[in-house]
């Protein structure tokens, strides 16, 4: 099987880039920088470090469990066990990433409408980029790549150019005199790491195609890395083009401020630009979630822990009806936050608080399997003892405390976060007992989680009616 390990370095950063660059990050970015200013780069330095802390913990789970499809699923299961496994990826992965994907894609919708002046409603444009998506990703993980690299590259390379002709005032706009520091105290910046967190989240996607990649050990790791420092480079960048072209209140109040910026900086060459690096960044984002999402999917169907059909492959190695649910759940997400700048946030930050408790997990899971077996061979592993890790638990824990300035929302967010984990909660606590047959809490041996992952594994179970 040697010769199908076809994706290099490259294909590694392109996929994370292509994750975590969304036009989502353009909203908060353009957000955090239209509240503090300038300084919010001191915010996006911290956020992230912070995730190149999950990156570090990810990195050495793999290393322990390669080649395993569902990822965070498979090692929170052989720590913690059944319930905080499902909870973490249902909840954390499955639905976070299906609705910040329904999110990029009404964000889409909305940058389209308003450059192409047609009759037609907004949500065509994005059910005409979904059905072109769950297409090519039928097509296996060949085309996967192909697209995902092109998109990287085009995408990164216009942000930097758009970034830098903002940075040194060679945009055709007018130039804006406005204080480059907006927050009053370092505590405001500080709060503020929770809404820069959205700029980096999502590198691990190169995760579950580690096993097609040449010298995994090295490459995995080394290409999310090199995509977070690529990002938070772009996005400095950005910010201070956002300094001299546009205030920073229109910034904080723009359901779209990449667009806003690209007017503001070339008129309605700018703006078309931009359009067309928000669809890039869609496409993107979509296409590595519908792809990453139905491998997680499967994975998670291979460990009975989800319904048998999400492990179906169709003859080129797709889970299409993972693929197929995924596109159209997306789609319902586009649907509902369509156009609304509040909806659109307001998701954003649930999504991050889901998000975030997944990374919890991922560093717990790390300190977990160091003093379980802290003998076995690992390809990578953290420097510094448990530091690192618990740097990242205790950081991540601080966002999602201050996850807004705004007293209010905090609570509102906390709220909607509160409710679907209990639910989730429920419904993994009774799939647990009576799907799985499995104590809820016990975590399961490394070995049987990585044999679950075979497929004769799957097929045996099946044969003797287990499942």
């Amino acid at each position: 099987q040697m010769e199908e390990k076809k994706l290099g370095l490259r294909s590694v950063v392109s996929t994370s880039v292509g994750l975590v660059i969304a036009t989502s990050c353009l909203v908060s970015l353009g957000q955090g920088a239209g509240e503090i200013g300038i300084v919010f780069i001191g915010a996006m330095i911290a956020a992230c470090l912070l995730n190149l802390t999950t990156i570090a913990s990810l990195s050495e789970l793999n290393a322990l469990m390669p080649n395993i499809t569902g990822g965070l699923a498979q090692y929170t299961l052989a720590c913690m066990g059944p319930l905080p496994t499902i909870i973490s990826m249902v909840g954390g992965y499955l639905l976070c990433n299906i609705l910040s994907s329904g999110v990029e894609a009404s964000i889409f919708a909305y940058a389209m409408s308003s450059v192409i002046p047609l009759p037609i409603p907004s949500i065509v444009y994005t059910a005409v980029m979904m059905v072109f998506i769950m297409v090519a990703n039928l097509y296996g993980v060949d085309m996967f790549a192909k697209v995902q690299d092109l998109v990287a590259v085009l995408l990164v390379g216009s942000m930097v150019v758009m970034g830098l002709i903002g940075a040194f005032k060679l945009g055709t706009g007018t130039v804006v005199e406005q204080p480059a520091v907006m927050a009053s105290s370092p505590g405001e910046v500080i709060s503020m790491t929770a809404t820069a967190f959205w700029l980096f989240i999502g590198a691990e996607f190169a995760i579950p195609i580690s096993k097609d990649v040449k010298n995994a050990k090295r490459n995995v790791p080394l290409g999310m890395s090199l995509g977070l420092l690529i990002i938070l480079v772009m996005q400095i960048i950005m910010v201070l083009g956002f300094y001299h072209y546009t205030p920073w209140a229109d910034l904080m109040n723009s359901a779209a401020p990449h667009m806003q910026y690209g007017e503001a900086l070339l008129g309605n060459t700018g703006k078309i630009w931009m359009t067309f690096v928000a669809a890039l960044a869609v496409v993107s984002t979509q296409n590595s979630g519908v792809n990453g999402l139905a491998h997680i999917g499967e994975g998670m169907a291979k460990m009975n822990m989800l319904p048998q059909i999400f492990a179906k492959t169709n003859k080129r190695g797709c889970p299409y009806i993972g693929v197929i649910l995924i596109s159209v759940s997306m789609f319902l997400f586009a649907y509902i936050s369509d156009g609304s700048s509040e909806m659109i946030e307001f998701l954003i930050l649930v999504g991050s608080v889901f998000w975030m408790i997944t990374y919890i997990f991922a560093h717990i899971d790390v300190l977990i399997l160091r003093r379980k077996m802290p003998k076995a061979p690992r390809s990578f592993k953290i420097p510094l003892g448990p530091i690192i890790p618990l740097i990242g638990i205790l950081g991540t824990s601080y966002m999602i405390f201050y996850i807004s300035n705004d007293m209010h929302e905090r609570l509102m967010i906390w709220a909607v976060a509160g409710v679907s984990i209990l639910a989730l909660g429920i419904y993994a606590y009774f799939w647990t007992k009576f799907k799985m047959k499995m104590p809820v809490w016990k975590s399961v041996p490394i070995e049987k989680v990585m044999a679950m992952d075979d497929s004769r594994y799957y097929a045996l179970r099946r044969k003797t009616g287990i499942w």
